[in-house]
């Protein structure tokens, strides 16, 4: 027995900490504050996180019923509430710094909000992937509108330079001042043109190549890989290495590019996961390495640590529900500097998160 034991301490001490340091969450349970002037928040499509780790909420005002913005009804049958605008800028302690978004001057507002970033001069993008929408807009951060990409009316095909097809997400690139579109819910490809003068640049489907939009059947995890991108293309990313990361949701992958579009390799995330599929958004873990991706999941309702160089999924938390700390349809996450977690949901879930980084410490 006391053999055993004394292997038992052995084996303990040897084994990593944490479970090889694997970062650790804790929902906070009272972030965001409540909104002011009896606003409320729709289905919430998007989240970024700027320099100065506030927190940028992208959402969806048309979306809430009667009952939920009952103000604006004529009488109002109940006290609370009205729509927020789309557009809502958080500080960490989730105070409501500023919102604004809609329709105006010189742009084609989206019909269905979807997707924000702030690039590395502070510029805000956002877009849209109604049924008619074809365009991405850049914004300062008080919402003065710079640039549109694209524009608004029938959707053409996945070859098209001239707009764009539903897009779901973009990411400028800071060393080249180009903006990746993650192109989209209708388009099969992701697109990158300049980021200050809208110039078309480059495009490329699954595996680097030309995409398609042969209507192909639906995802299945016996089948062999899709040589195209399904709908949609949700989210790219630019990791510090240069290496392109991209959500390939109903396919339960992602594909990574160089930034000229040739293919590296692919990850397949929770192979069962069908119907909207597994692979929603990502973020980069903050360490210098950037060893981990975050992974939202709105099929399955839960946030993934997977590490980046294999996709080997080493952690996870959340599950369906309405309580603090789990999810309907998770849509979105962002990762602030301190390794804090932000989670947005859609459908009838209709709010922002935010789960703290407990430990272990970044190295």
């Amino acid at each position: 027995m006391r053999l055993f034991f004394s292997l038992l301490l052995a084996a303990i001490v040897a084994s990593p900490a944490f479970a090889d340091d694997i970062p650790r969450f804790q929902v906070d349970a009272a972030w965001p504050k409540p909104l002011p002037n009896d606003w409320i928040m729709g289905q919430a499509a998007g989240v970024a996180v700027d320099a100065q780790d506030h927190v940028w909420v992208i959402q969806r005002p048309r979306t809430l019923t009667d009952d939920e913005k009952a103000l604006t009804l004529n009488p109002p049958p109940s006290k609370c509430c009205r729509p927020a605008p789309a557009v809502m800028e958080f500080d960490g302690d989730g105070n409501l710094i500023q919102a604004w978004g809609g329709p105006g001057e010189g742009y084609d507002w989206p019909q269905n909000e979807h997707g924000i970033s702030i690039d590395a001069s502070g510029f805000v993008w956002v877009g849209g992937n109604g049924d008619n929408d074809g365009q991405y807009l850049k914004f300062t951060r008080a919402g003065k509108f710079v640039l549109q990409i694209g524009k608004p009316g029938p959707q053409t095909n996945s070859n098209d330079v001239t707009r764009l097809g539903r897009p779901a997400d973009a990411e400028v690139d800071p060393e080249t001042n180009e903006v990746y579109i993650a192109d989209g819910y209708f388009n099969h490809r992701v697109i990158v043109f300049d980021a200050h003068t809208g110039a078309y640049k480059r495009h490329w489907g699954a595996y680097g190549k030309k995409p398609t939009d042969e209507k192909l059947p639906p995802y299945s995890p016996a089948a062999a890989p899709s040589p195209q991108f399904g709908n949609p293309v949700h989210c790219v990313k630019i990791a510090k290495d240069g290496l392109v990361y991209v959500c390939d949701r109903a396919n339960d992958r992602i594909q990574v590019f160089r930034k000229d579009g040739t293919f590296v390799k692919e990850f397949i995330v929770e192979k069962n996961t069908l119907r909207a599929g597994s692979v929603w958004d990502l973020d980069f873990w903050i360490d210098p390495k950037q060893t981990y991706l975050l992974n939202a999941d709105g099929t399955n309702n839960e946030v993934r640590t997977l590490r980046r160089e294999t996709g080997e999924i080493v952690g996870a938390f959340g599950r369906n529900g309405r309580n603090a700390g789990e999810f309907h349809w998770v849509h979105n996450l962002a990762v602030d500097s301190k390794g804090n977690i932000f989670t947005t949901e859609v459908d009838t879930g209709k709010r922002a998160q935010k789960f703290r980084s407990v430990g272990p410490a970044v190295r």
